[in-house]
């Protein structure tokens, strides 16, 4: 019987921020669908990619026919969620060739909030590991996922897809500049340790800022990203006061709730004196309160305000489209013929043991 390679998923192109996050798996959550994706008679092969603005489900079905809307119904009694079909028209779904050449593109950044971006190549790869770990995997995924991740590679390092700034780390440092002017002399707050705040931290080290803060809830695990980056670790609990000095705050907390609240900003902005803060908020969920943006003096962006920002600076990336599209294609051409391969390998087998 022919299998059905499928994908479902919901990314920033389909979906606000506001249903995204709603869907965004914890480390746990995902180790956690993969269990179940294991557990089901009808799935081949599968993983799942999770980042800030995209969860997407690879499997490997043993049935043409079958409609990989029931992944969605998987992921929502993970995460708690009534089901309706309401919920389709933010996800999308490719089958087969639209599915294979769909995690091409996404590995080599063409996908990407941020055209070109290099962290989802390294996402894909904690993806693929997830998976491989919990036997998940077996020859069509192992030959898939290793050539989505040759593609990324190859489209980085023989085109200008990741030139430049290219993460949503760099994005918010422009869209600081463009609020304020320049950031020389300014003072800057990032909350968290994990890969947006880091890339956040290099894209700011050049800027010629007064100070520097790293706020994290674990302060050990924040250590070696201060001294790198030259930033002065404060704690959590200092958050009133430390808001209360800076003129830009970028927030890349994977938590499941806001940590900056209206009520919070009301009493730090009334001792500003008119002093504007730029609030940018990086993760998914969201770190801030969306009323945020009520309070006088702040203004609040998400990942989804990023996007003027990028398509204003990506004219160079733009024009490395074709060529990447070019690498794509021919890397999901190497994929069939090495199904292909196996298939015809198999067949001969066959023949020779009824032989």
């Amino acid at each position: 019987m022919q299998t059905k390679i499928a994908v479902i998923g919901i990314n920033h192109k389909k979906a606000p921020i506001e249903i995204r996050e709603r869907f965004s798996l914890s480390d746990t959550e995902q180790k956690l669908l993969l269990s179940e994706l294991k557990n089901r008679p009808d799935v081949v092969e599968a993983f799942v990619l999770s980042t800030c603005n995209r969860v997407e489900v690879y499997a490997n079905l043993l049935s043409q026919e079958q409609d990989p809307f029931f992944l969605l119904e998987i992921i929502c009694q993970i995460k708690k969620i009534s089901f309706s079909s309401d919920l389709r028209e933010f996800f999308y779904t490719h089958e087969n060739e639209a599915a294979t050449r769909h995690l091409l593109r996404v590995s080599s950044g063409l996908d990407s909030l941020v055209l070109g971006e290099k962290q989802i190549l390294g996402q894909v790869k904690t993806a693929v590991l997830q998976a491989q770990e919990l036997s998940l995997f077996q020859h069509q995924f192992n030959i898939l996922s290793n050539l989505a991740i040759k593609t990324g590679k190859k489209a980085q390092s023989e085109t200008d897809i990741s030139w430049g700034g290219s993460s949503v780390g760099w994005a918010a440092v422009v869209r600081a500049e463009k609020s304020l002017g320049s950031l020389e002399d300014k003072i800057v707050l990032v909350i968290g340790a994990g890969k947006m705040s880091q890339l956040t931290l290099q894209q700011m080290s050049n800027k010629g800022l007064r100070k520097l803060y790293l706020m994290n809830r674990t302060h050990e695990k924040a250590v070696p990203m201060a001294e790198s980056h030259h930033a002065e670790l404060v704690s959590l609990y200092d958050l009133k006061e430390i808001l209360g000095k800076v003129d830009v705050c970028v927030c890349a907390v994977a938590a499941p709730h806001y940590i900056i609240e209206k009520e919070l900003l009301n009493t730090v902005m009334a001792g500003r004196h008119d002093r504007p803060l730029v609030m940018i908020d990086i993760a998914v969920p969201r770190n801030v309160d969306p009323t945020v943006a009520e309070v006088k003096g702040v203004e609040v962006y998400t990942v989804d305000n990023l996007e003027e920002v990028i398509t204003q600076t990506t004219a160079k990336r733009q024009a490395a489209i074709q060529a990447v599209e070019r690498i794509v294609e021919a890397k999901h051409a190497d994929f069939y013929e090495k199904i292909q391969k196996i298939k015809n390998l198999d067949n001969s087998l066959e023949v020779t043991t009824d032989a």
